[in-house]
């Protein structure tokens, strides 16, 4: 995560108060080693580590969280889904606004960021408190060109940290102060996930899936050792009243070998016999209740469980996934605050200055499809008139606005009315485009209800096409009383009736018309 030297021209500008240069709680020895709380975990033991965390010591809470995670895959597996889709998209630094001192600022930062070797992984330690409810980095400061620069960023354990009993404030334990000591200020980027209301200690996602967790154990624990016994079938040794202590060791050690060699000698006179057993519904049992505790954990990871697990259809899958997406954008929020707050503004203050405006750190967590409808609106409304910003344009949309003298991509030419491929619709947008001008929204949907009133005759037209044809191929009007009789020909004569472009139409003015009502 080292960076590289690089000069870059920035205004001179107030420096703000000096960062803190030494290293607090990183490259800690003692951080790899753990007292595994979850060894022999049980109901009474999950308590009392829990009400440990309750009075402010999170030791083995986030031990046995950071065990959890390493050790059901299942857990795992989830928790890295609800973090990829945060990692794995694009982001940008946006300036506080369009004066250049603001753009410079930004430039700044985005390039402090970009020259970090793995932000990624940052965001994806940021993330950790999906699981633990709060997480914690160190950002070592250094001097580069006249400037203070991020030289690192680097994790540091949640089981470091506690809340004092008394005044309820966030400490560290460091090997210098091992009774704990506060936060210094702008040292650490603090990420909290409030996945419920409450204090910290309680916010994690793994805090409600603790319980989950434990009584999988169980099932997987009891399932590896049904197998182990039911696997292969009873071996079972007969011997008569004369034979000696010797012989019936030999014979016990046999069938023992036996299970696990699937070999064996035994004394002559001895028999050894082999019952299978049917245990199928057992078997089910405890394949249930590890399924159930998975379905659990991934409601409360993911938010559902159809695109996590087997089963369900297309369909299901689908609107379980728009609740995904919900998820990703609110940790895609949480994040931007966070590296706003505890990154950038800092940074910013050590070289500009406390007056100076705080860019702002963006993730695109936009859906594609959402996008698509948007645009389709803006489309709509600009068509009537409606003035819309362009720095909202650009910001909606993460395209960065273009600089002076950049070269961009040129208008789209649209479709003139009357010109082949534009339909009655488009032809009647253009219209309004073109009469909307400076009109007030009065004078605009009274246009509306024209240019509607007049493509409807061309959509009448076309809608009626099947009935004027069926009208003009009968001889008297018996022979069209009697067609329009017959319930299958009156269905196949509706479903030829080509109505979209109507519908179409009379959504566009709906949806117009209330939008106008709603700027007044």
């Amino acid at each position: 995560m080292k960076k590289k030297n690089k000069k870059k021209f920035l205004p001179e500008m107030a420096k703000s108060d000096r960062p803190v240069m030494a290293a607090v709680a990183i490259r800690d020895v003692n951080d790899k080693y753990s007292s595994y709380p979850s060894d022999g975990l049980t109901p009474e033991k999950l308590a009392r580590i829990f009400k440990e965390a309750d009075s402010g010591d999170l030791f083995r809470q986030m031990e046995l969280f950071e065990e959890m995670e390493s050790k059901d895959t299942h857990l795992f597996s989830q928790l890295q889904t609800r973090k990829l889709a945060v990692t794995g998209l694009d982001w940008e630094v946006q300036p506080f606004s369009q004066e250049q001192t603001d753009q410079q600022i930004a430039a700044f930062v985005e390039e402090q960021l970009k020259e970090l070797d793995g932000f990624s992984d940052n965001i994806m330690d940021i993330l950790d408190a999906i699981g633990k409810g709060i997480s914690f980095q160190e950002i070592e400061w250094a001097y580069r060109d006249g400037h203070v620069v991020i030289d690192n960023i680097e994790y540091v354990h949640q089981k470091k940290f506690y809340y004092d009993s008394m005044t309820d404030e966030l400490m560290i334990r460091t090997d210098d102060y091992p009774e704990g000591i506060p936060l210094p200020e702008n040292k650490f980027i603090i990420h909290k996930y409030k996945a419920r209301s409450g204090h910290p200690s309680k916010y994690g996602v793994l805090r409600v899936v603790a319980w989950m967790y434990l009584f999988k154990n169980y099932d997987v624990k009891d399932w590896v050792s049904f197998c182990e016994v039911y696997g292969m079938p009873l071996r079972l040794g007969t011997y008569d009243a004369t034979t000696s202590e010797k012989d019936k060791a030999a014979l016990m050690d046999a069938i023992v070998k036996m299970g696990t060699d699937a070999a064996g000698i035994v004394p002559a006179g001895t028999d050894i016999k082999f019952i299978e057993s049917n245990k199928q519904s057992s078997v089910d049992i405890y394949e249930k209740l590890a399924r159930y505790c998975d379905e659990q954990m991934s409601k409360a990871i993911v938010g559902q469980t159809l695109t996590s697990d087997s089963g369900g259809s297309y369909a299901q899958s689908k609107t379980h996934n728009d609740v995904r997406q919900d998820l990703t954008e609110a940790d895609c929020k949480a994040v931007m605050e966070t590296v706003r707050r505890d990154l950038i503004r800092p940074l910013v203050e050590f070289n500009f200055g406390f007056g100076a405006h705080i860019p702002y750190f963006s993730l695109n967590s936009a859906d594609t499809d959402d996008l698509k409808e948007t645009s389709e609106i803006i489309s709509t409304l600009a068509a009537t008139g409606l003035e819309i910003p362009k720095p909202w344009l650009y910001k909606k949309f993460n395209i960065p606005a273009p600089e002076e003298g950049e070269e961009t991509i040129g208008k789209v030419p649209v479709l003139p009315p009357g010109v082949d491929g534009a339909s009655p619709a488009d032809t009647m947008q253009l219209k309004l485009k073109a009469n909307s001008g400076s009109q007030g929204s009065q004078q605009q949907l009274d246009a509306l209800e024209t240019a509607a009133l007049n493509q409807s005759k061309e959509f009448f037209r076309q809608m009626f096409e099947p009935v004027l044809e069926l009208v003009e191929n009968c001889d008297n009007l018996e022979t069209l009383q009697s067609s329009l009789k017959d319930e299958k020909a009156l269905r196949k004569l509706y479903e030829s009736m080509n109505v979209k472009e109507f519908d179409r139409l009379v959504e566009k003015v709906m949806y117009v018309s209330n939008m106008l009502g709603r700027t007044q």
